[in-house]
Formats: structure tokens, sequence, C-alpha cells
């Protein structure tokens, strides 16, 4: 065979298999576009896919066949990652995988970091065991502070010396899964640092208040004392004129703090007439510490009460409070309020 001849049917045949090959690749393109935009077939519950540290995308195929996914070849899923480059950028996290969700936007999800955003909340007036016990209860958290005491936590927070309670501002917190309940805390914390100080120093210039520390604690006894969110202007002004008269704050929240596991849900006529740092029916001024967590509102509060010229105010069993100006007027609603006279 002439060498010419021969050379001519070599470069047929490539050329044959490169025509095949395109077209092989051109349909393999077209199936795992297909693949790639056809909805997952899952039952209405959301699942969620946990990708941890040094996950390969095969791993990952592997967690999302546990799903249930049963849709695709594991070489499409290869393919495509590949494709998009998802491959060599996944990204820690809680992912949700939902019916009708395609490979595609599963995928993109993954690149993106787009992982479940968990919440925490802190309750307006918890106190820090409260706290404590909120974060211990929450699985997704990674929990750090359990064997540690009160005052070592503040000491990792950089607050070494510092008293714990109402040092952290009720909100909701965002968060992912692995996140430590150290790192919430700290968070807190410098929210409340920064509400506080926003507090301060929008304050009256009259009032009876030294430092920021005793607006804190002034706003969580108007927290504590408070089931009306309307009211806590007048509650801090309450305690405000007393302050400046010289009159205690005879507030029972202070004196359950100050009873601290010994309070079982009732506060008797002893328990008013017992010292302790918290009593306020036995000492004069501010107790020590705050006494629970305020929240904004009862910062914004103490910090502009209302005026007016209640020194006194009485539970009227609806969530509301009635205020008087004098003792009789007190007595009286004592009397028709908690009484039932």
């Amino acid at each position: 065979m002439p060498r010419q001849r021969r050379i001519g049917r070599i470069k047929l045949f490539f050329a044959v298999l490169l025509v095949a090959a395109v077209a092989a690749a051109g349909i393999w393109w077209q199936r795992t576009q297909e693949f790639a935009d056809r909805p997952l077939l899952l039952s209405d519950v959301e699942r969620v896919l946990m990708i941890e540290q040094g996950d390969g995308f095969n791993r990952v195929l592997e967690k999302i066949r546990g799903l249930g996914v049963e849709q695709g070849s594991d070489l499409e899923w290869k393919t495509l990652a590949t494709t998009m480059k998802v491959a060599q950028r996944l990204q820690v996290g809680d992912y949700a995988v939902t019916s009708g969700m395609t490979p595609r936007a599963l995928l993109m999800r993954l690149e993106n970091g787009e992982v479940i955003q968990r919440k925490f909340t802190i309750i307006e007036g918890w106190n820090f065991r409260d706290l404590r016990k909120g974060l211990a209860g929450d699985i997704l958290l990674k929990h750090e502070i359990e064997q540690l005491s009160d005052t070592e936590v503040m000491k990792k927070l950089d607050r070494d010396g510092v008293f714990p309670e109402g040092r952290f501002l009720p909100e909701t917190y965002v968060y992912t899964r692995g996140t430590s309940d150290l790192a919430i805390l700290d968070r807190a914390a410098k929210a409340m640092d920064e509400k506080l100080a926003e507090a301060w120093q929008s304050r009256r210039k009259d009032l009876p208040l030294a430092t920021p520390d005793q607006l804190l604690t002034l706003a969580s006894i108007v927290e504590k004392e408070t089931g009306k969110a309307s009211e806590r202007p007048q509650i801090a002004g309450v305690f405000i004129r007393r302050l400046n008269t010289g009159m205690r704050l005879q507030t029972d929240p202070t004196v359950i703090y100050g009873m601290g596991s010994a309070y079982a849900g009732n506060i008797r006529k002893t328990d008013l007439l017992t010292d302790t740092p918290y009593n306020t029916y036995t000492r004069d001024g501010l107790p020590p510490t705050p006494i629970a967590m305020p929240g904004k509102e009862a910062l914004a509060a103490a910090a502009n009460p209302a005026d007016g010229d209640a020194l006194y105010f009485v539970a009227r069993g609806n969530g509301a409070h009635y205020f008087s100006a004098t003792l009789a007027e007190h007595n009286a609603a004592v009397r028709k309020y908690q009484l039932g006279q």
C-alpha cells in the first residue's frame, strides 16, 4: 500500500475517532446538564447534609446518598461537581436538602457555604444561671463552659474579676453548628457593652447614678419588675425618685435574687426581713450587682425614666401596675388589687 494512502487512512481514522469523541462528549454533556437541573425526588421532610472538616467529594456523595437521594449516577454527580469546581471548594457546615432542589442548586449551596443558620435566644430577665442552662440545652453548640465556674467563664471572656450577672444582652444570636457556647457569650457580652454605653451616653444628667454599672443594675431591677413593656419608664421613675429622696427601693426581685437556691417560688415576710446584700428592704440604695439580664428597653428606661410623683406601685393582676404618690393611696391599692377588699 502506497505510503500516502496509508497516511490518509490513518488521518481518516483519527478524524472519525475525533468526531465520535466530540459527539460522545456532547451527548454526555447534555446528559449531565439534564441531570443537573432535574429536581430531586424526596419526601417533604427537610434533610440535613452535614459536611465536616476533611470530607472530600466522595464522602460528601456518600452522605447525599444516605439522605435518600437516588437520582443520577455517581459519575454524573462527580462530573457536575468537577465542572462547577465544587469538589475543591467544599465548605464545612449543615446544609438543607429538600425535595424539588436540583443537583446544581445543591452543589452551588455547598460551594457558597449557604449553611443552615441556627438561633439561640437570651431571654430578657434571665439570670446567669438561666443563661448557662439554656446554653447547655442547645445540642448544636459546642459546649466549652460546662465544667467551668462562673469566675472561670468570665476569665475566658477576658473579663477577669467581672461579676457575670447582667453582662449579656438579651437578643437572638444566629450561629452555625459547631459554634461554641463561649463564642455566643462573647458576642452577647460585647453587645451589652455597646448598648450599655449607648444608654449611659443618652441618660438624663440629673440621675442619682454614678457609673454605667449602676445604670445596668437599675435596668435589671426594672426588667424583673415589669410585666408590661410600656410601663418600664414609669417603674424606673419610681426607683429614681426613691433614690433621690433616700427611700429604700423595697423591691421583691432583689430579695429573691439574694435568696439564691433557697427561693422556692414564694416570698414570705421573714424573707423580706432577712438581711442579705441584695435585700432592698433592709439596705439603702442599689444592690451590689445587677440581678438579671436587662433588655434594650429596660436600659433605655433606666437612662431616661418617666417624670411623675409616684413612689409606689402594685400589680393589678393583669400584667399592669397601679402607681401611687402616697402611702395611703398605695395601701388602698394593695387592698383592692392584691387582697381583693
